[in-house]
């Protein structure tokens, strides 16, 4: 098995909950409109339920980047060289990872995830599966500052980002975050990025709200987490999943709708909401070309080659760090 070490880097209280968990899950109930950032989806329970939904018929980005990284193997390979310290954002279950491993034989790999079990799991998989590979794996907020391991900093590093998770997150803070990450990551670093295209609407919805009820489960157990670790009572059986398309701002909306009037406490506070109110939990924003062009640039990456995907409109975007210019 290759050599695993577990890295911390998330801050908890006495009980064991995430501090910042906590406050944002209150700054959250407390504005309006009420919202709570969707990286807060991935508990153990969470995890293990977007698995099942990359799964699922409706949800196809998971499938695209999957072909597009089995169908450019030698292109990547030749455009990323080997020898490179993989640093992959949000890993999960590191589904996709073996495949880019297989083209480019890393020198080493750090998963950043914010669940923990499921993290370390993942890297234990995935050590077994390639031995002799050093698998440093980061329990850690990859939206914050995150320190890489010390065996890892002379390495030349390439970030993967796959299953189009920057679209999470709306352009200022995706920005912020490609600027955080250029500056970890270091000179001479590639990034390797999975990207959404804009598509069909009906496409879209059906994939962010499928027959099955898998997604609905999944949004809903950000209210079953809360109850979990802030000692809520929120009547989770009072809320339905709601996904639509939001044309204004190219993106996908989940939201948690209250079905009547509620009342509940969360960590001994209460808070109300009116039939129809809203939690804002998840956006995905979706890209056209020269968005995601102009995203990455703003970000400090300057794009290289991209391979995309057509039915459905998919794109993995090479780039590279590009270089600090003191101001005139």
């Amino acid at each position: 098995m290759g050599v695993v070490r577990n890295l911390r880097q998330v801050s908890a209280d006495d009980a064991g909950v995430d501090v910042a968990f906590r406050a944002d899950v209150h700054a959250g109930l407390s504005q309006r409109p009420k919202a709570i950032p969707a990286r807060w989806f991935y508990d153990t329970t969470g995890s293990a339920l977007f698995e099942d939904i990359t799964a699922l018929p409706e949800y196809y980005p998971t499938r695209s980047e999957t072909e597009l990284l089995r169908r450019h193997a030698v292109e990547l390979a030749e455009a990323i060289g080997a020898g490179r310290a993989v640093v992959e954002l949000g890993s999960g279950s590191s589904t996709k990872t073996p495949l880019l491993f297989e083209a480019i034989a890393p020198s080493a790999y750090v998963p950043v995830d914010i669940s923990g079990d499921f993290l370390r799991d993942s890297a234990a998989g995935l050590a077994s599966r390639f031995p002799g590979l050093p698998v440093y794996a980061v329990e850690a907020d990859f939206t914050q500052r995150v320190e890489l391991p010390r065996e890892i900093c002379p390495l030349p590093k390439l970030g993967f980002f796959p299953g189009s998770t920057i679209g999470n997150m709306v352009a200022r803070t995706a920005v912020d975050l490609l600027r955080n990450w250029r500056a970890t990551l270091g000179d001479g670093a590639l990034m390797l990025i999975g990207v959404d295209r804009i598509k069909d609407v009906a496409l879209l919805e059906r994939a962010y709200d499928d027959p099955a009820g898998v997604t609905a489960a999944f949004n809903l157990n950000l209210l079953e987490r809360i109850n979990r670790e802030l000692g809520g009572d929120i009547p989770v059986e009072n809320f339905s999943h709601r996904a639509v398309w939001n044309d204004v701002h190219a993106r996908i909306e989940m939201h948690l709708v209250a079905d009547c009037d509620v009342e509940f406490g969360v960590d001994g506070r209460r808070y109300a909401m009116a039939k129809d109110e809203t939690i804002h939990s998840e956006n995905s924003h979706k890209y056209g070309p020269r968005d995601a062009s102009l995203l990455l640039r703003a970000g400090g990456w300057t794009p290289l080659a991209s391979w995309d995907d057509v039915d459905p409109a998919f794109a993995l975007i090479l780039a590279e760090a590009t270089e600090f210019r003191s101001a005139p």
